[in-house]
């Protein structure tokens, strides 16, 4: 499939996705993500992978239009996890919301 990121053209097939992200550890993921096998992995990382290009020089949405073309399943965050539920919560209780760690006080 053919599909321009970042202003260039790119002719990208789900295998070829699969073979050049194969042994690529997956960084943690805070925002958009892409499953490709069993792994997720943010946007932008894949991008970066399959590119070769900087991450500065694309946008999620374009991976994402691409990668949702090909196939692969893409997720972002939750709107309830972000400023929503922070709402009425101590400091301490948000940065451990965020880090997904109890709060032991």
């Amino acid at each position: 499939m053919r599909c321009v990121i970042a202003r260039f053209p790119f002719d990208l097939t789900k295998s070829g996705v699969l073979e050049t992200m194969k042994g690529v550890k997956p960084e943690p993921v805070t925002g958009q993500s892409v499953i490709i096998g069993r792994r997720h992995y943010p946007v932008k990382q894949v991008g970066q992978v399959i590119t070769r290009q900087d991450r500065r020089d694309f946008s999620a949405g374009e991976v994402l239009r691409a990668m949702a073309q090909l196939g692969f399943t893409c997720r972002t965050l939750p709107a309830a996890t972000t400023a929503a539920s922070a709402v009425g919560i101590s400091p301490l209780q948000r940065a451990s919301a965020m880090l997904d760690a109890p709060v032991t006080a």
